[in-house]
């Protein structure tokens, strides 16, 4: 288990990130049971996913191990009277009626890390994490963190609020984290929980085509080269994907989204057994891929 940030929480290095559980609820429960069984306390949603079905069917399956977990959510998105999309809406007066909402579909009367689903360098920040204090204030959740991969809406945060995380994007094939965001997170005590470590499957070679900035072949050396380093080590390519995200000192949980049980299966067998990557054999993946950093948003 990990400390997130300045935070209480202790989480595990992996975990469950909620958005690919489907329309299948008892599938969905039985996932979520599952993964609390074996060791993931970690259960990220959003009130977006889905509509608000998302938390709706996380908070049935928890509900009965609730004091036993961590249960985040994120708000800032919402949906349009006719449904079709939504809007950005970070503002103080849609968080506090946004975290009713979740409370009742999460059946709980707190949230252990809410968190804000995005933000730009326009947002009214100061009313954003006003609201977040009042909340944590009021008990109804416990700390707060952002859902930003923009340096510049993160270094206003880590320089006007309490956050204690910040969820992210980072993988070997989207490194612009290591720059600088992930050193200064560290130094200022404030945990990352990282998504797309598997790069939508492209690192695992289950997916072809370019990536952000990479052309297909710069993709596919770079899923060689986590091939062949996980059979060095008698391990999966989803593990050593993992492990070089985990590695970085800044980094307290990486979330995965789960959708099969062959799937679940797995990332359990990595959070028992999680290999670790020697400074060497992360600089060897590093170099695999040209360098790439943030051009906007700095």
């Amino acid at each position: 288990m990990n400390v997130l940030g300045k935070s209480d929480l202790k989480v595990s290095e992996i975990s469950f990130g909620c958005m690919s559980l489907g329309e299948n609820q008892s599938h969905a429960s039985h996932l979520l049971r599952k993964a609390f069984d074996n060791g993931i306390n970690f259960f990220d949603t959003a009130d977006l996913y889905d509509k608000g079905m998302n938390e709706t069917y996380v908070g049935e399956a928890l509900k009965s191990v609730r004091k036993e977990i961590v249960l985040a959510t994120k708000v800032g998105n919402q949906w349009r009277p006719d449904g079709n999309g939504w809007e950005w809406n970070p503002s103080k007066e849609y968080i506090l009626k946004a975290v009713e909402q979740s409370l009742r579909r999460l059946q709980t009367d707190y949230i252990d890390l809410y968190q804000l689903h995005g933000g730009t360098i326009e947002d009214p920040i100061d009313e954003t994490i006003e609201a977040f204090e009042l909340l944590k204030q009021q008990g109804k959740i416990r700390w707060y963190g952002i859902s930003s991969i923009r340096p510049n809406v993160i270094r206003e945060y880590i320089k006007r609020s309490s956050i204690v995380s910040v969820m992210m994007q980072y993988s070997l094939l989207d490194h612009r984290p290591e720059e600088e965001i992930l050193k200064l997170l560290a130094d200022h005590h404030i945990s990352v929980i990282s998504r797309g470590a598997l790069a939508q499957g492209r690192l695992l070679g289950k997916k072809e085509g370019d990536y952000l900035q990479f052309s297909s072949s710069e993709v596919l050396k770079a899923a060689k080269a986590i091939h062949k380093l996980a059979g060095k080590l008698d391990t999966s390519d989803t593990a050593v994907a993992l492990a070089y995200v985990l590695e970085n000192r800044a980094v307290a949980s990486a979330v995965t989204g789960f959708r099969t049980e062959e799937q679940l299966d797995q990332g359990l067998s990595i959070l028992k057994n999680r290999p670790k990557l020697s400074s060497d054999e992360l600089q060897v993946l590093r170099t695999q891929v040209r360098s790439f950093t943030y051009d906007s948003h700095r």
